[in-house]
Formats: structure tokens, C-alpha cells, sequence
């Protein structure tokens, strides 16, 4: 049997299993965009039910990460990532063998629910193997590297397994690697859970959170075709609204609640998750833009968007790592707050494209500039809403910050993708041609993500406490005083 100080020995092995658990997660999200036009044709999908098989991982995804997050806490954080990566692995086998839509699309939401109970639980294990300090802020910036790279990388592999392959690789490639994880599991992770006295469920409050958010995701997803105005989509927020209202009336009466509000009195780690959702608002659209002006205007295949993605995701990687490094030194709030500037920038870049425009000029200075700002702001909105955070909280601040995340990319979706085709859809009524109706959309989606990420920053001014990323400082300054003793 494994001693616990075994098991701390080996924390940077668990570091890269976790990590690649983790990459799996945000590959699948992005993985079967080049695929969909295939996998309509071989399974014969309507062009209104194409887009769920993306949306239905979207949705079960952003839904369930809380009560994910929570599970992990109270069940045990290693049985819980380990259900999860063997749900994604038989979810995974299926979609791959999927004769039907509706077949598809189900295992799709199986492996969103997957994604859901892994991500949380391996990002608070690694904030329970490493210390508070440096040490954390290295693992992060690993964590961060790998998982921002993701999305990128998804896009390059969907393309070659396509091509390659056939579309159910772009499945089946999760397979081996959850199974290899769920082996190495118990050999490299120590189990961990909050105490024994906290570990009753609150049934109630993870039902009203997780159908809340559900909802919530499904009407932003959904408003691109029934209308922002439309009384579906105002219906099924209101509902979401309302049963949200429940859920903090059921945990504010709950001797033992799913989200203990107590949490939000850390003022950092509030303002870290508003700020990580106004981060996915604006980062998470932008690669949905730059793979459809690359294929619908500049005329790139899959697989040559696909590569052109590989600057910004060594850049992501670099920038992270590089970023992990600047925390130590000088607080998350200064890199933070740089970071988002690089967004800013990077975005304000991008809304100048053109019909004209080539790679070097129009895509590849402004996704390096806005890939450092993803690496600095996604590593330090993490270690800024898991610091000071007491180890039985960890799984529900690991938990938060990924919903914060992830309900911020798929509202910053929705909503900038409404932009661009109303701009579209005005300059085709009134006789432009598509490819430069197509560029104006883009150019609108680009500048309103730009001033969502220039909000963030001005938040991160008001919400992040200096004092808190000062003491974080003098943290990694003792740890390494303490190594050098």
C-alpha cells in the first residue's frame, strides 16, 4: 500500500496525468468542429440538429461542473475523477459507434457529464498536492498551459483524423487516454475528501443548481436560432432565473449546503470567478471566428486552419508557464490585469481583418498577442480563486471556477455571434457581396469581445485584492527562504 509521503514524492507525475485528463476535456470541445460536415453526411443529420452535437457536450458540461466540483469534496476527489474518466471512455467508444442522431448526440451529453466530474476533481487535487505558494503557482501554470492549448490543438487534430481516419477517431481518441489515466490513477493520486462530519449531500440545492444552469446554457446556446427577443428565449431565462432563486433560498436554509455562501466573503475569489466569466466571454468565441474567417473568407482547408493554429498555441503554452513564474514574484492581480490588456490588444488586432487580408497580417500578430493574454489570464484567474481557500472547499472553488469559465465562453458565444450575423444579415440586404458581409460580422464580433476583456480588466482593478496578491508573494518569498535553509 502507498504511503501518503509516496504519493507526495510522485506529485509531478499526477501533475501530468491530471494535465492530460484535463486536455482531453477541452479537446472535446473544440475536436469534432471540422468533423461536423462529415459526420452530417454519414449519419444524415438535419442542418438544424448538426450544431447539438457540439452543444449537447456544451450543455451537460457547463451544468453539471458545480455539482461536479462538490461530488469530489464529499465522495472523494480520486474516485470521483476516476468515475469520470471511465464515463468519457465508454461515452467515447459509443459516440464513435453512433448509427443515428439521436444515438450521437446522447453520447455526446454522456461525455459532457464526464468532462463535467473530471475537471473540477483534477484541478482540486492538484490544489491539495501542492502548497499554497510557488510550487502551486508552477503546477497552475502546467494546468493552464496544457488546458489552454487545448482548444487549439483540438481543431489541427479534428482535421487530421478526419481526413486520416475517418470521423469516429475524432471520438474513439479519448478512449485509450481516459483508460491509461483510470489505470495510473491510484498509483499516483492519494485519496482526499472534505471531513467526515461535512459529507452529508444536499440533494435539493445540487438539483435547483445543476437544472438552473442547464437552462441557463441552453437558452444562450439556443437564442442563436429562436432570437435574443424571442419568448422561448426570455422564457427559459426567466425560468433559469427563478430556479436559481430557489437554489440560494434552499442553501441558505441548508445545515449542510452544496454551496456554502460563506465561500463569497473571500472577495478575491469572487472577483476572480467575474472576471473568469467576462475571460471565456471573450477568448472563447474568439477561435469559433478566427476557424470560420480562415475557411469562409480567406478559402483555408480544415487542415491548413488547423496548423495555422500552432503559433497561438505554443504561444498559450509559453505564456503560461512564463506567467506562473510572474505570480511568484509579483501577485496574480498585476499579470492578470497585463493579461488582459494582451486580449484587448490581440482582439482590437483581429477586428481589422479583411477580405484581402493573409496569415501574417491578419491572423498570426494578433493570435500571438492574444494567446500570451490567455496564458496569463487563465492561469491567474485559477490561482486567484483557489488561494486562501480552505482544503475540505477546494473541489467547490475548483468547481466555481470552471463554471465561471465555461457559462462565460458559451454566453460570450451566443451573444457575439448574434453581433456578427445581424451586421452580416444588414449588408447582404442592402447588396453587399458575402465574403465582405462576412468580414464586417467578424470585424463586430472581434470589437465587442475586445470591450468585454477591457471590462475584465477594469474589474480586476476593483475586485482583486492587492493586499491578497501581496500576501501570495510573501508566501512563495518564505517557501523559497524555507528551500534555501
Amino acid at each position: 500500500m502507498t504511503s501518503n509521503a509516496e504519493f507526495q514524492e510522485k506529485r509531478w507525475l499526477a501533475l501530468i496525468l491530471l494535465a492530460a485528463a484535463q486536455f482531453v476535456v477541452v479537446l472535446d470541445a473544440s475536436i469534432v468542429n471540422v468533423a461536423l460536415p462529415t459526420i452530417g453526411k454519414a449519419l444524415d443529420f438535419s442542418d438544424e440538429n448538426l450544431p447539438w452535437i457540439v452543444n449537447a457536450y456544451v450543455l451537460t458540461f457547463g451544468g453539471f461542473l458545480l455539482l461536479g466540483g462538490r461530488t469530489a469534496d464529499l465522495l472523494g476527489r480520486r474516485r470521483v475523477f476516476m468515475s469520470g474518466l471511465m464515463l468519457v471512455a465508454v461515452a467515447s467508444l459509443a459516440a464513435g459507434f453512433a448509427a443515428t442522431e439521436g444515438q450521437l448526440i446522447a453520447a455526446r451529453a454522456a461525455q459532457g457529464l464526464g468532462a463535467a466530474i473530471i475537471s473540477p476533481a483534477a484541478l482540486s487535487i492538484v490544489t491539495t498536492i501542492f502548497r499554497d505558494g510557488a510550487e502551486r503557482n508552477k503546477a497552475l501554470g502546467v494546468w493552464g498551459a496544457v488546458a489552454g492549448a487545448g482548444g487549439a490543438a483540438g481543431v489541427l487534430l479534428g482535421g487530421i483524423l478526419t481526413d486520416g481516419l475517418g470521423w469516429e477517431w475524432v471520438l474513439w481518441v479519448n478512449v485509450p487516454v481516459s483508460l491509461v489515466a483510470f489505470a495510473l490513477a491510484p498509483r499516483l493520486i492519494a485519496e482526499s475528501r472534505a471531513s467526515d462530519q461535512a459529507r452529508a449531500f444536499d440533494v435539493a440545492g445540487a438539483v435547483t443548481i445543476t437544472a438552473s444552469l442547464s437552462l441557463l446554457v441552453y437558452a444562450v446556446i439556443d437564442a442563436s436560432e429562436a432570437g435574443w427577443g424571442s419568448s422561448k428565449t426570455l422564457g427559459l431565462i426567466a425560468l433559469a432565473l427563478v430556479i436559481l432563486a430557489a437554489f440560494v433560498a434552499i442553501e441558505l436554509r441548508s445545515r449542510k449546503p452544496l454551496v456554502p455562501f460563506s465561500i463569497f466573503r473571500i472577495r478575491t475569489l469572487t472577483g476572480a470567478n467575474v472576471v473568469g466569466v467576462l475571460v471565456g466571454a471573450s477568448l472563447f468565441s474568439m477561435f469559433f471566428f478566427i476557424s470560420l474567417y480562415m475557411q469562409q473568407v480567406l478559402g483555408y482547408s480544415a487542415i491548413h486552419a488547423g496548423l495555422s493554429y500552432l503559433p497561438l498555441a505554443v504561444t498559450i503554452s509559453v505564456a503560461a508557464g512564463v506567467a506562473s513564474q510572474l505570480v511568484t514574484k509579483v501577485g496574480y492581480k498585476a499579470v492578470l490585469a497585463a493579461g488582459l490588456l494582451f486580449i484587448v490588444a490581440g482582439l482590437l488586432w483581429f477586428s481589422r481583418v479583411s477580405v484581402g487580408g493573409g496569415f501574417t497580417t491578419d491572423i498570426l500578430g494578433p493570435s500571438l498577442l492574444a494567446a500570451i493574454g490567455l496564458g496569463f489570464s487563465f492561469v491567474t484567474t485559477t490561482i486567484a480563486a483557489v488561494s486562501g481557500v480552505a482544503e475540505e472547499e477546494s473541489g467547490l472553488a475548483s468547481g466555481l471556477i470552471n463554471t465561471s469559465q465555461q457559462v462565460g465562453g458559451a454566453l460570450g458565444l451566443a451573444v457575439l455571434s448574434s453581433l456578427a450575423t445581424s451586421h452580416t444579415e444588414d449588408l447582404l440586404g442592402s447588396g453587399s457581396d458575402l465574403q465582405h458581409a462576412l468580414t464586417d460580422g467578424f470585424q463586430a464580433a472581434f470589437l465587442g469581445g475586445a470591450a468585454i476583456a477591457a471590462l475584465g480588466f477594469v474589474l480586476t482593478l476593483v475586485l482583486i485584492k492587492g493586499s491578497d496578491s501581496r500576501a501570495h508573494v510573501e508566501i512563495g518569498r518564505a517557501e523559497a527562504e524555507g528551500g534555501e535553509a
